[in-house]
């Protein structure tokens, strides 16, 4: 499975790669990581041609364009097939809950990630 890990801090990288070290070492799980939501897009727009299934792990709030604003624009871009998007925040108002839900977030998880409740999402996945 490819996942697009999108959000602006830039040590989420490494703490990816450290958490899922096995699942990437067996080819299990493929990580790309993009800093903002225009970067995201930019790397959809390239992966998506190819046909290549790939569930969006997002920040929420990031500078520049938000992540609701991301998930907006992937549910009305790549509608077929549409991408799994996961919500990340650490903020957990309902407007902004009610928000997600209405452009199509797929699940939310919150801020610090619990990577083993995240291990056991991405397992149950198709």
């Amino acid at each position: 499975m490819k996942i697009l890990v999108v959000d602006d801090e830039t040590d989420v990288q490494a703490l990816f790669e450290q958490r899922f070290r096995r699942e990437i070492r067996s080819g299990e799980l493929a990580f790309a990581f993009a800093h903002s939501g225009e970067e995201a897009l930019h790397y959809l727009d390239e992966h998506l041609a190819e046909a290549e299934a790939i569930l969006i792990l997002s920040d929420i709030n990031m500078p520049g364009m938000s992540g609701l604003e991301l998930l907006r624009r992937i549910k009305t871009t790549y509608p077929k097939p549409p991408p799994v998007v996961m919500m990340i925040t650490a903020y957990g108002d309902d407007a902004t809950h009610e928000q997600a839900i209405q452009y199509g977030a797929d699940d939310f998880l919150n801020k610090p990630l619990d990577f083993i409740a995240l291990k056991q999402k991405l397992q149950s996945r198709p």
